[in-house]
């Protein structure tokens, strides 16, 4: 915590976090994926050479691939961190295999399109059946939600019973984050429950949508709403 020197910015403003990192060697860069953003579609008035590969974690909602294929490819090694205020804020992280440095582009972004495996404070972390609270099959394609136990998490609502025993019904604290978790163990969220599309009777992720829509190149930003 002591060892390292904090830059603080004003603005979060383009020019200002690439005159940043490359004056003072930053290492390592906290930002929303909306930060991706800013960096990415920069002017080349206002890039700077990094002298070095920036360590960038983000979290909030996961970046589509395509951002994190485009953020590695600018110099930025992004790792995603999943949480909720509620979970005493982060408490999943997406540790990187070295085994993956080996992938080509597109399969390194989808590994780090995912949100990862429990922080060791954290004891129980799972997706799981809404209706059933049983975990869901690690097959990457069965949805479930996002759910959390252990010490860190909050014990509940103040002076709200009915949603505190809503948040907690089965025994975990539901976070209203859809999933699917990989045969690696691997959890990679899909939508927000109130998110999510339904159409002819399927569950269409709204992230996997945006992240089609990312993929043209004549698209910089977009966001869709159920």
């Amino acid at each position: 915590v002591v060892a390292g020197t904090h830059v603080c910015l004003r603005q979060v403003r383009a020019g200002a976090l690439y005159a940043a990192l490359a004056e003072h060697g930053v290492t390592h860069l906290c930002g929303a994926p909306i930060v991706m953003q800013l960096l990415l579609n920069a002017p080349d008035s206002e890039r700077r050479p990094l002298p070095r590969r920036v360590a960038f974690l983000t979290a909030a909602a996961p970046p589509p691939q395509a951002v994190l294929g485009a953020m590695g490819a600018a110099g930025f090694d992004v790792t995603h961190l999943y949480g909720l205020t509620e979970t005493y804020g982060p408490a999943v992280v997406n540790a990187w295999h070295r085994d993956w440095d080996a992938l080509d582009a597109d399969a390194r972004a989808e590994k780090m399109a995912r949100q990862g495996v429990r922080y060791p404070v954290l004891e129980g972390f799972d997706i799981r059946d809404p209706e059933t609270c049983e975990s869901v099959p690690a097959d990457g394609e069965t949805m479930g939600e996002a759910m959390f136990r252990g010490n860190v998490v909050m014990r509940g609502y103040l002076k709200n019973p009915a949603s505190t025993e809503a948040a907690f019904k089965g025994g975990w604290f539901r976070s209203g984050d859809l999933g699917v978790k990989h045969p690696d163990g691997y959890i990679q969220l899909k939508d927000r429950s109130k998110d999510i599309i339904i159409s002819g009777g399927e569950n269409i992720s709204s992230i996997e949508v945006e992240d089609a829509l990312f993929r043209h190149p004549a698209v910089s930003a977009a966001a869709v709403v159920a």
